[in-house]
């Protein structure tokens, strides 16, 4: 996959992408053949443990990008660039989305509208491929009163339409649609040239992405309506350690065949 047949399977097939956060996950995406592997500043949440993906640093992020391409060699990845790090000026936004391509992005994902605009079409001046952003943008959480589904209201609707043909007209060659009402998500879907890319925003979007995490059932406390569980992987790596710790107590393990002899 590449940009220019991401931006050719628009109104032809959908894409699908998914997250990942180390080399064994991005592995597993590749074989699979996902389109898109996203690198989300969902790992702060999922990963690391923090409350939200504000904490997030550039730093986490490079290590974590760099940890996927070599799990996935040739696949299409796109970082996340977290919190603070476009906000900062256009010169310094450059910089931090080109130290996601030396470590083997192969583009960036930002969250906003209108008002990251202008920062976009700089970062793609400078060869940057830029995926776009719109609806929760979970980096703006504090203003915008929670994890709230969007684009529920005429205001709202006509905000993201002028933001998706803004982000458009700056450059993106895609635009996640995160926790959209699905009418309103399929007018932006249809008011753009690019693909979307829906979480939690219905079925007209041009493709889909989940967090590989709740794909497998491996958070059970956490199960948003728009989530389909196709394992519960969670249980399954439970059930396994229990059965290693029982089987060491009686004595089990190690067995014969698992022990080194003259």
């Amino acid at each position: 996959m590449d940009i220019n047949k991401i931006i050719q399977s628009k109104g032809k097939s959908k894409l699908v992408m998914l997250t990942a956060y180390d080399f064994i996950s991005a592995k597993i995406l590749s074989e699979a053949s996902v389109d898109i592997i996203l690198v989300g500043d969902s790992l702060g949440n999922v990963i690391l443990g923090y409350p939200n993906t504000i904490p997030v640093t550039m730093e986490e992020m490079l290590i974590h990008v760099a940890a996927v391409r070599r799990g996935a060699p040739k696949a299409f990845v796109v970082a996340d660039m977290p919190f603070l790090s476009y906000q900062c000026g256009v010169d310094k936004a450059v910089e931090n989305a080109g130290s996601f391509l030396k470590v083997g992005a192969n583009a960036v994902k930002i969250e906003g509208g209108i008002e990251v605009a202008n920062i976009i079409k700089k970062i793609v001046d400078f060869g940057i491929p830029v995926m776009g952003h719109l609806g929760l943008t979970p980096q703006y959480v504090n203003q915008i009163g929670g994890y709230k589904v969007q684009g529920g209201s005429k205001k709202s609707k006509e905000k993201l339409l002028r933001d998706a043909i803004a982000l458009q007209e700056a450059g993106v060659f895609s635009i996640v649609l995160e926790l959209i009402v699905e009418e309103t998500s399929k007018e932006i879907t249809n008011a753009v040239k690019i693909p979307t890319i829906g979480i939690g925003s219905g079925r007209f979007c041009d493709g889909q992405v989940i967090v590989l995490h709740d794909l497998l059932g491996l958070i059970p406390s956490f199960k948003p309506k728009f989530v389909k569980r196709y394992a519960n992987l969670f249980e399954v790596s439970k059930k396994a350690v229990t059965e290693f710790i029982e089987d060491v107590k009686n004595g089990a393990f190690p067995s014969d065949e698992n022990v080194f002899h003259i």
